[in-house]
């Protein structure tokens, strides 16, 4: 029946060859195969753009207007096909903004809970603030001992300097009698004469009386004039066998002792993107730029004169002639000396500035820091903020200490708790913290259940999701931009699952990116949930453990690229494995599989890499050796501190000792062995460019010895081209309709934007004249749209160009075609570019590589080609350094570092650290457990 399944017929969009496939509804269905097989092609480019292009068909003509025209796939049909959601690896975007709370919409709901049931404190001395009115105040006075003694005050002056002449006159004109003047009795007939130059207290006494029932109204009415004459405030003192014993009350939210009044809490003041919530210093950033010493000095062995002070380049004019002469008689050093040799006194006046004596102003010195921070906040020129930045580094903001919230707002509690101190939690924490929140009923103290329990309902479910997809190591304050790509859209599954929609299509591209084996089990078993409420689940995946757990497996194949585009086997995972000419089968039923390494390299204990005393974010002193000349990885669960290791320390200490990078390590205390290397190289999956119009023949240096080529054609030398005609870049032989992008952008205002092919050039990117030039038939159009395979072909003889395709080949991309846009390459790839554009060069045999989970989005057969690389760079005498959760590369590593026990504050340690085979024999090593099961 076509109710029960989606059903595609003759899918033809990219490399797929007319492909048909029955995908079950209400089933987890999983689409696998080699890289670049056609899996994305079919379910996010067929599938899931007949969806959306659907949905906007069937809106109003009026919307339809501003969203552009979408293409319809190239597919015969599709039936069956329910609203479909794709969940991708899109970093979770570049808002400093933006954070896992807002993303996740919980601090939304954090907001309005802090605003209805939290309690306020003064900013100030912190005690708590409340807000009562004249009969709350009575009832509270009229509790206490009957009989007891009682003056009600208006408290008028609070610590202020004065006379106050004419207040006296006021209160004896509206009938008051008496006064307390600092702490004395005073008849208001003859008021005394102050010291202007001293701060006083003075209250009018309003009435006095004993506590009685029967005297209610009376002491009513008291409090109401108290409070209308004092603004809002009145004192009640209590007489207690002769001791006064006064109490203030309000009936703003204000701080009686403090005098500040604090405003109607409402959810914006718990905002850190309005003006009523955010932190003023920082404009509820949590973080503010300050000039860094490290950033600002140059090499230390030449002077102030030679330039060592970057900002300032050599100086010259003004500076030189009257500033830094008179610096020098004033802080007794010569110009002419190199900064490493000046006294640690002179070095720290000259950054942080001289101290002032008194009466010496003119002569004071502001620093070098001060003088970079105090140009970055005063200029209007974006060209000279973006050159100061340079010499600055990102700091939490001292004002909030990177809460971005306002004092009045972080002075709101519940449970001991501002909102600042919750979002700190790890998700885990918050949501014990969240269960743990009490509320009223049945003689308990607590928050209103009325307003406070569907809140809490929502935030603890939503939190128990994150929990649920393993990202139980997250705070709700971390920035969204700081997320891997894995992390990203484990999130955004997090927010749909909240969403409870039923019968509904996600299509999701593997999720289990970036998560450690121990952790899958708790992503299968939500992609399950979601499954259960009634909706179809469609994962492209390479991960064994969600492909054995599928109720439908699609494989696409055989080949990638032209030789893929075929379903191979279609069925139960059963089914699937019989299938003998399925490369996935074949690995699944352990016919085919990545052999260990016979022999480890041997560790040399003489060279080795040393990082000692990392403490930067959850790393807990940790002291890690990475052994140079072999195959490394950095194992543990998420979150437990593998990039901060080896990303944010090592690689950034790395990059300023040998490129002078502009940019500041983790904290740690040094790092030794440095003189073993020479270089260091980070292949991150970072794209390889933000536009259609990066793409990897640009990327890896192939695109300039083409367009050489080109240029040397008899009819180029004809009409006089050079290489730059051929350049999509620049003037001259481009599509000016779209500029060389091959591609319009159509924003589409509420949905992501959509790129239509030009109409002009057809997508060429070239104008025609620049065409009409041919190598061997092919246009430069036609060039850039072959794949790298087909390309080895043609450029054979042409040793430059053919020497960048072979390795792009050997990583295993011989499918994306030259002229790929960069938009549309998956982090893996993108990875696998940079890596090739690295071995494309020389390597010294003394360059440490560091790799981010190179196997993303990998086949078996992919990490098996991807690991024989590796391998031999590592045989040429070079390190590689990598990341990673896949075991098929951990198995064959000669040394692991594994991070844990567990994530976020519960990980910064190093829990096993050796060969494979030692790491398996620690009992308390997560990756150890597992790798077992494989050695």
């Amino acid at each position: 029946m076509p109710g029960d399944a989606l059903i595609v017929r003759g899918a033809r969009e990219h490399n797929l060859k007319n492909v048909s496939v029955t995908i079950p509804r209400d089933k987890l269905t999983v689409i696998t195969g080699l890289s670049g097989s056609g899996k994305s092609s079919l379910a996010f480019d067929t599938i899931f753009a007949e969806g959306q292009r659907r949905y906007v068909e069937s809106l109003s003509a009026y919307a339809r207007q501003f969203l552009g025209l979408m293409e319809k796939p190239d597919v015969d049909v599709i039936e069956g096909l329910s609203p479909a959601i794709s969940i991708e690896q899109k970093t979770a975007g570049a808002n400093p903004r933006s954070t896992v709370g807002t993303v996740t919409e919980i601090y939304d709901y954090l907001r309005l809970l802090y605003a209805r049931a939290g309690t306020p404190h003064c900013p100030n001395c912190g005690r708590p603030v409340a807000r009562q009115s004249a009969g709350q105040i009575a009832d509270i006075v009229l509790a206490w001992p009957a009989g007891t003694k009682l003056e009600v005050l208006a408290p008028l002056v609070r610590g202020r300097k004065g006379e106050f002449r004419d207040l006296f006159e006021d209160a004896r004109k509206q009938g008051f009698v008496r006064a307390i003047v600092d702490g004395e009795l005073i008849e208001l007939a003859e008021p005394p004469k102050l010291n202007r130059k001293v701060n006083h207290d003075i209250s009018v006494v309003v009435d006095r009386l004993a506590v009685r029932a029967e005297d209610r109204n009376r002491l009513s009415d008291s409090i109401e004039t108290a409070l209308r004459l004092a603004e809002g405030l009145v004192e009640v003192v209590k007489h207690d066998g002769g001791k006064r014993a006064p109490q203030l009350f309000s009936e703003k939210y204000g701080c009686p002792d403090c005098g500040i009044s604090l405003p109607e809490l409402e959810p914006r003041h718990f905002s850190f993107n309005s003006p009523f919530g955010a932190c003023p210093e920082c404009s509820g950033l949590g973080t503010k730029r300050t000039a860094s010493p490290e950033l600002v000095l140059g090499d230390p062995s030449i002077s102030i004169l030679e330039g060592v002070i970057l900002p300032w380049g050599e100086p010259d004019g003004y500076l030189r002639r009257v500033i830094l002469p008179g610096l020098a008689k004033q802080l007794k050093f010569e110009l002419n000396t190199p900064w490493g040799q000046l006294p640690d006194r002179v070095k720290f006046e000259l950054l942080f500035g001289s101290a002032k004596k008194k009466g010496d102003d003119a002569a004071r010195w502001e620093g070098i820091l001060s003088n970079v921070q105090r140009r970055y906040n005063e200029t209007t020129s974006d060209t000279i903020r973006q050159e100061l930045e340079a010499y600055m580094v990102v700091g939490v903001c001292p004002a909030c200490s990177g809460r971005r919230l306002k004092p009045d707002s972080l002075s709101v509690t519940i449970n001991d708790k501002n909102i600042g101190a919750f979002t700190e939690l790890s998700t885990r924490d918050a949501l014990a913290f969240a269960e743990s929140v009490p509320v009223r009923g049945n003689g308990r103290p607590g928050l209103d259940p009325g307003v406070a329990g569907p809140i809490l309902k929502e935030v603890r479910e939503r939190l128990r999701f994150l929990v649920d997809v393993g990202l139980d190591y997250l705070t709700l304050d971390r920035s969204a931009e700081s997320l891997s790509g894995g992390e990203a859209q484990r999130i955004r599954l997090a927010t749909q699952i909240g969403s409870r929609l039923v019968g509904v299509l996600y299509i999701l591209d593997e999720p289990s990116i970036g998560l450690h084996q121990r952790d899958n089990a708790r992503l299968l078993e939500t992609l399950k949930r979601l499954r259960d409420l009634g909706n179809t689940v469609l994962v492209v995946e390479h991960d064994e453990e969600t492909i054995l757990e599928a109720d439908h497996l699609i494989d696409l194949g055989p080949g990638a690229g032209k030789h893929g585009g075929e379903v191979i086997a279609e069925g139960t995972v059963s089914e699937v494995k019989k299938v003998a000419s399925s490369i996935t089968a074949q690995y699944l039923t352990g016919k085919k599989k990545i052999e260990r390494r016979e022999g480890r390299r041997p560790v040399d204990k003489a060279r080795m890499l040393r990082v000692e005393g990392a403490k930067e974010h959850n790393l807990r002193n940790v002291t890690a050796e990475f052994p140079l000349g072999c195959f490394v990885a950095v194992t543990g669960v998420s979150g437990s501190g593998k990039s901060t290791l080896v990303e944010d320390i090592l690689q950034k200490t790395l990059s300023r000792h040998f490129f002078r990078a502009r940019v500041v390590p983790g904290a740690h205390e040094r790092i030794t062995g440095l003189e073993h290397l020479d270089k260091v190289i980070d292949i991150d999956q970072t794209p390889i460019g933000r536009t259609p119009r990066s793409n990897p023949a640009t990327y890896t240096g192939l695109f300039t010895p083409i367009r050489e080529l080109f240029a040397e054609m008899p009819e180029a030398k004809l009409r006089g081209y050079g290489p730059g005609r051929f350049s999509f870049n620049v003037k001259g032989g481009r599509c000016e309709a779209c500029q060389g992008d091959g591609l319009v952008k159509i924003e589409m205002h509420f949905l992501p934007d959509v790129y239509v092919t030009c109409e002009q050039c057809r997508g060429k990117r070239y104008n025609r004249e620049t065409l009409d030039v041919k190598f061997r038939g092919l246009s430069i159009s036609e060039v850039l749209e072959l794949t790298v395979e087909d390309a080895l072909q043609l450029f054979e003889n042409q040793p430059r160009i053919h020497h960048k395709l072979q390795v792009l080949n050997d990583v295993g991309l011989g499918y994306i075609h030259l002229g790929q846009s960069a938009t549309t390459l998956s982090g893996g790839e993108a990875q696998r570019v940079k890596l090739a554009t690295e071995l494309a060069r020389r390597d010294t045999g003394r360059t440490l590589y560091i790799l981010d989970e190179p196997t993303t989005g990998l086949h078996f057969e992919d990490v098996r080609v991807l690991l024989d690389v590796l391998h031999q760079l590592v045989d040429r005498g070079n390190t590689v350094l990598v990341i990673e959760h896949n075991l098929d590369v951990i198995k064959t590593a000669d040394w692991i570092v594994d991070l844990g026990p567990e994530g976020g504050s519960g990980g910064g340690q190093i829990v096993a650290a050796g060969t494979p085979e030692d790491v398996a024999k620690v009992k308390a090593s997560h990756t150890g457990h597992y790798l077992k099961k494989v050695l």
